[in-house]
């Protein structure tokens, strides 16, 4: 794994260790930026189940201002600190230990773009979302590009977003959505 573009390009990431965590290929991060990006004026972005930190660190290097990492495991935040010391600007990311209901209540910055890719056993995606609505947290024409398998397909319609697409890349599905109005 590695930093695809941006400030920090070609530095490498590590993986979590063991079976836990699914990390998303370079080919599906790349084509997860040509479609939301490619690249950032600004903005805060939230890496809800960050794995690695890999797609928040991939944010901020293609220009976004700041980036929060939220991951429950250990290994995990262990592997995300470690990441993001590669970069040499810890002062750009913020690293939480907790599960997402709890970040999620606990958050009070908006974000621009919302990175979500949640274990495909225990996705909850519509319903992060409606929360982040409802508790204002997404600014307007907010993009969130969400992460899971080919076999679970996420709403066309969903109250407050804009569907922009769905894009498979072999088992996995990403699907594009942006808050509605301004």
């Amino acid at each position: 794994m590695r930093i695809i573009s941006g400030d920090f390009g070609g530095r490498r990431l590590k993986p979590v260790p063991g079976r836990a965590t699914r990390p998303t290929t370079d080919k599906v991060k790349e084509s997860i930026f040509n479609i939301i990006g490619p690249y950032f004026s600004g903005g805060q972005c939230l890496d809800l189940f960050a794995g690695s930190g890999a797609l928040g660190i991939e944010a901020v290097s293609r220009g976004m201002d700041h980036a929060v990492l939220i991951d429950r495991q250990y290994a995990a935040i262990q592997v995300i600190k470690e990441n993001v010391a590669t970069t040499k600007a810890p002062e750009r990311f913020k690293i939480i230990k907790t599960n997402a209901e709890r970040a999620l209540s606990q958050l009070q910055t908006p974000f621009d773009l919302v990175l979500l890719d949640p274990p495909y056993a225990q996705q909850k995606v519509v319903a992060n979302l409606q929360f982040m609505q409802q508790a204002g947290l997404l600014n307007p024409a907010a993009q969130i590009m969400c992460e899971t398998s080919s076999e679970t397909v996420l709403p066309d319609t969903l109250t407050g977003f804009t569907f922009k697409g769905r894009h498979l890349y072999g088992l996995t599905a990403v699907t594009i959505y942006q808050k509605a109005g301004l």
